[in-house]
């Protein structure tokens, strides 16, 4: 199959395993930016122009959106959508699992556990939305922060109104969430592809750092995930309907807790960390979509035979 990657990087560790693992498998990788993607729309003939040519023969696409670029590069994989070629990750769930606030509700509706956690829009009562975490120390997320970025711990009530006052004047988006202090600064990330956790590591962060991720100059190792944990992981991600997903939780005194679930998680630390092929897991899993989309096609097509005989 003719595969694309979307990626604004080719560079990058996770862009070339993708390529790798896909050449080894015999495809056709082509890796695409998709900020130089330009949209065509007209009635019944949807297209992409790139580089000043239009792209034909795609059969899947493998979206790596980054976080900053995610109104225009969703609008390129539902592009690809509209033109009938499969995406290893859909436009809509990336969008909700870009959306902090959005993924939570849709985390707590599912029954999922996770930190307690509160928003609101720019609040005077803040003591009112620390109390309803349990209270100092909490942690406070920008709502488009990633990778660690714009995550603060608040060890008092003070240090709490301080921050969440200075984010407010900001106009910046926040939510506030009870802080596990049982974690010690560790999470696990479990990377979840086609209904099956395919790896799991352990990441702790550096000393006097209560953020674990790797971008942070924290640490991977290989971990066991228990009973309890897998299914967190596997609920978190279909509840946001994710195909690929890396679900960061937390272990606490009242079981796993999920703190966010990522729709292009890196494969550099999880496959360095646990050794395995999780780029040949993801390559699998698209040639499966493309499988099944070619069998949905013909069987249209027999019954729309079989209607025009009668």
């Amino acid at each position: 199959m003719k595969l694309a990657i979307l990626s604004r990087e080719p560079t990058l560790y996770s862009t070339q395993r993708l390529v790798e693992a896909a050449q080894q498998r015999g495809h056709e990788v082509v890796v695409l930016d998709h900020l130089q993607c330009n949209l065509v729309l007209e009635k019944g003939t949807p297209g992409i122009i790139y580089k000043g040519e239009r792209l034909h023969d795609i059969q899947a696409v493998i979206p790596r959106i980054g976080a900053s670029v995610t109104f225009y590069g969703t609008a390129v994989v539902r592009q690809f959508e509209m033109m009938k070629v499969s995406t290893a990750v859909s436009s809509q769930a990336i969008v909700r699992s870009r959306d902090k606030l959005r993924s939570v509700q849709i985390l707590s509706r599912a029954g999922i556990g996770m930190p307690k956690t509160a928003f609101t829009n720019f609040s005077a009562d803040v003591p009112t939305m620390i109390e309803h975490v349990g209270g100092a120390p909490v942690i406070i997320k920008l709502l488009e922060g990633t990778q660690g970025l714009g995550v603060v711990l608040a060890e008092s009530a003070k240090a709490a109104q301080s921050v969440i006052e200075a984010f407010h004047n900001l106009k910046a988006r926040i939510i506030v969430q009870e802080f596990i202090a049982e974690s010690k600064g560790a999470d696990l990330r479990a990377f979840v592809v086609n209904g099956e956790v395919v790896g799991a590591m352990k990441r702790q962060g550096k000393e006097g750092e209560f953020r674990s991720n790797l971008h942070r100059g924290g640490t991977g190792k290989l971990v066991k995930l228990s009973r309890a944990e897998k299914a967190a992981a596997l609920a978190a991600a279909k509840a946001l309907g994710l195909g690929i997903a890396g679900v960061d939780m937390l272990q606490s005194k009242r079981g796993p807790l999920v703190l966010e679930v990522n729709s292009s998680p890196g494969l550099e630390g999880i496959e360095k960390a646990t050794g395995l092929d999780i780029a040949g897991k993801v390559i699998t899993y698209t040639e499966e979509l493309v499988k099944k989309r070619k069998r949905a096609e013909v069987a249209k097509k027999r019954k729309a035979t079989e209607t025009d005989e009668e």
